[in-house]
């Protein structure tokens, strides 16, 4: 199985060290196309040997690829919207993951999308992450 998993990185790195958890967790799965983003040496500055046309290219072609999308969703990033955007277009198994006691109210757009089949919103605390991704690659596994 090919995951795309989404998390901030030009709009804040501040959750990095829950990235690095959930995609941990991801590979148990299957194959993990963006492990990059979990990475603590990967800044806000986003990739330096990248040009910005190069990373689009590459990661919309890892979307197209990718069985199922996880999203972390807490910190908001223009990015990660428009990765979801592009994968409710093409008709992707969503899964978004939001905390909130950081604070932040989830975006409309993102929680308003959720349809209890492909587009599916979870609340949780850092600490039953693996627990939640369990749950939810269980059940893709019923479907």
């Amino acid at each position: 199985m090919n995951v795309y998993f989404c998390g901030s990185i030009r709009g804040g790195r501040d959750d990095v060290h829950v990235y690095r958890r959930i995609v941990q967790k991801l590979q148990s799965y299957g194959s993990v196309l963006t492990e990059h983003v979990s990475c603590s040496e990967l800044t806000d500055r986003g990739e330096a040997l990248a040009a910005d046309r190069d990373i689009h290219d590459r990661d919309v072609t890892w979307l197209q690829q990718a069985d199922v999308i996880v999203a972390e969703v807490t910190q908001p990033s223009l990015g990660v919207g428009y990765e979801l955007g592009r994968a409710v277009d093409m008709k992707k198994k969503i899964l978004c993951l939001f905390r909130p006691s950081s604070g932040r109210r989830l975006s409309a757009m993102i929680r308003g999308a959720e349809d209890g089949e492909m587009f599916t919103v979870k609340d949780y605390r850092e600490e039953e992450v693996e627990k939640v991704l369990e749950e939810f690659f269980n059940n893709l596994k019923r479907t």
